[in-house]
């Protein structure tokens, strides 16, 4: 079992404190394991197995809890007098209007609640307004390329461990599955579950074939420019005619379900948000493989996918950046100022163009913020005008 120490460590920083914690992310991250390893942290640091109350409301034992009533009653009966108790709710989603039950478990002195969710309504609806400044929310990704390697310590092929990475998925169960056959099974079901049961069981979209073409579009353009229209009208050409406002539902339903990532343009000289020309990322490139195999990858926007994931991971605020008519990729926005980042799968060529172009964008930025070049180029550490050349691997393993 790989230690998600990052998402561990803040479970331990946010222990009995007065806030309820909300662990969210994609089906699958490992918010379940987290807990597990949690609990463990518990029993060593002297908790009694009495002391913590772990539902997994998609295990079939626990079917009947269907209302917060329901719920509350189940937990509150198992309550210690005088006993500090460890309330843990995994998918309590799945209940009617948990969060009445989340609220009556919270003011109780004795508990110290923790919840996960699949879906960022979790924290979009009643539970938001019900418990406005009473939670922090964990975000969990699978995992990070320096949690995959961490998995084979005799292997020092970064490289290889790279493309094994993004071809096999991020997912942490999927580590157990050797077989390709099997794991490609094993992410059909992911992204089943998440379409059938998360998006049309919840949202009741009468179309589910025009919801998995508009999934599959969407793979297929991880780091491109989209609209709600251009998507409709890509579709309505394609002889699948649809509305820009369905298409704007079914994006809404996919990055609620943490499958896609949504994010916006800044304008670095007017230090202004743009209201157009968002781009869309995956949460694990393995389920692009899956679903649409090895043809037509572009390898710079899968590597801008994974740098992305990157960024948010390590609590940056991110954004495209425009400068003038050019694009930065990412411009990263956190409390101790701006970053700039261009990606590049590689940037050598026989005349030196490929680095102008890419450095070209950075170098049109006047402020004195932070500037990378990040490549999958095996070279010296460079510096170009103060604008760092990195190379990728190394970066990911910092």
């Amino acid at each position: 079992m790989i230690q998600r120490q990052e998402y561990l460590d803040s479970l331990i920083s946010f222990r009995d404190k007065q806030l309820i914690k909300v662990v969210t992310g994609i089906r699958r991250c490992g918010k379940s394991t987290l807990f597990e390893l949690f609990q463990d942290y518990l029993r060593g640091d002297g908790i009694s197995d009495e002391q913590i109350i772990s539902v997994n409301l998609e295990e079939g034992e626990y079917d009947e809890l269907e209302t917060y009533r329901q719920l509350y009653g189940f937990v509150s009966e198992r309550l210690l007098p005088n006993k500090k108790m460890y309330v843990f709710l995994d998918e309590v989603q799945r209940v009617t209007n948990f969060q009445k039950a989340v609220d009556s478990l919270y003011v109780k002195k004795n508990c110290d609640v923790y919840i996960t969710g699949s879906n960022a309504y979790l924290l979009s609806g009643e539970l938001a307004t019900l418990l406005s400044g009473r939670y922090v929310e964990i975000k969990m990704l699978p995992l990070s390329f320096k949690e995959y390697v961490s998995n084979f310590p005799g292997n020092t092929n970064l490289e290889r461990l790279y493309t094994d990475y993004i071809q096999n998925s991020s997912f942490p169960y999927a580590l157990e599955i050797p077989k390709q056959k099997d794991r490609r099974q094993y992410l059909q079901s992911i992204y089943d579950t998440i379409v059938l049961k998360d998006i049309v069981g919840r949202k009741k979209f009468p179309d589910t074939a025009m919801l998995k073409s508009i999934v599959r579009f969407m793979f297929d353009n991880i780091g491109n420019l989209c609209s709600t229209k251009s998507i409709a009208d890509t579709m309505t050409s394609a002889g699948r005619k649809i509305s820009v406002h369905t298409v704007e539902s079914y994006l809404t339903s996919l990055t609620e379900c943490f499958i896609f990532y949504q994010i916006g343009r800044y304008d670095v000289k007017g230090k202004q948000y743009l209201k157009t020309g968002d781009k869309y990322y995956a949460a694990d490139i393995g389920l692009r493989y899956a679903l649409l195999g090895t043809k037509k990858a572009d390898m710079g926007h899968i590597l801008e996918n994974v740098v992305f994931l990157e960024l948010i991971r390590r609590g940056y605020e991110v954004y495209v950046g425009k400068v003038g008519g050019a694009e930065v990729d990412f411009i990263t926005i956190s409390d101790e100022g701006e970053e700039y980042y261009q990606i590049a799968y590689t940037v050598i060529d026989s005349n030196g163009e490929t680095l102008r172009r890419e450095l070209a964008p950075l170098n049109a930025i006047s402020d004195h913020n932070p500037k990378y070049l990040l490549t999958m180029d095996n070279t010296p550490r460079a510096s170009h005008n103060g604008i760092k050349q990195i190379n990728l691997l190394d970066w990911l393993l910092r």
